[in-house]
């Protein structure tokens, strides 16, 4: 199964405004029936449908664990790894759940995973420049987004993952709270006190 070699997706604004999305990546469209139908098929041996499924979500699975690993190489490693462990398991597939949080949930429990059995410290990587700013503003766009990625990495990885969800992939409360299994109140509150944290660390940094 090859995947494609996707690039982080890049901060946008230099202003870490929380009451809009930290990140700037497109979301993936969650339709129920539409992916259990693909679900479906596959349970059946329909490879096709497989294919599909992995198109639409390859993309916010390796931005997902890109977020949570802050590596590209772990981030498609965890991603194949994902896709891997969908294929593996189409019969524990419960279809009165949606698709999206039992991939999504698969591709936390693997970065998870992955920073557990990772013991190096992973230097930070500037990620790609906007080719349509000049020299100066993609400079500080690099700092930024490296700073963010930076003060992400600080927090544990239950705070993290919120944060992945919602500002990354875009997810509901509603959303985050069936991915995670956690109540609707919990996931305010471990969002606001991730973002709470978030915004120390960049006040620390002078990003504030």
């Amino acid at each position: 199964m090859a995947l494609s070699k996707w690039t982080p997706a890049k901060i946008k604004s230099p202003a870490v405004a929380f009451g809009r999305q930290l990140f700037a990546v497109p979301v993936v469209g969650m339709n129920k029936p539409d992916d259990n139908k693909l679900m479906e098929r596959c349970i059946k041996g329909d490879r096709q449908a497989f294919e599909k499924l992995l198109i639409k979500y390859e993309k916010p699975v390796y931005n997902a664990a890109y977020r949570m690993l802050h590596n590209p190489d772990d981030a498609r490693d965890v991603t194949q790894a994902v896709f891997l462990k969908v294929y593996e398991h189409l019969d524990q597939y419960d279809p009165s759940r949606r698709f999206f949080s039992w991939i999504y949930r698969i591709t936390l429990n693997e970065s998870i995973n992955w920073l557990k059995k990772s013991s190096r410290e992973e230097a930070l990587e500037n990620e790609t420049a906007d080719k349509t700013s000049g020299p100066e503003q993609q400079a500080e766009n690099a700092r930024i987004s490296e700073g963010l990625q930076a003060a992400l990495m600080t927090i544990k990885s239950d705070y993290r993952s919120v944060i992945v969800l919602k500002h990354v992939l875009g997810c509901s409360y509603a959303e985050i709270s069936e991915v995670l299994d956690i109540s609707e109140k919990k996931v305010k509150s471990r969002l606001y006190n991730a973002r709470k944290l978030l915004q120390e660390r960049l006040t620390d940094q002078g990003l504030h």
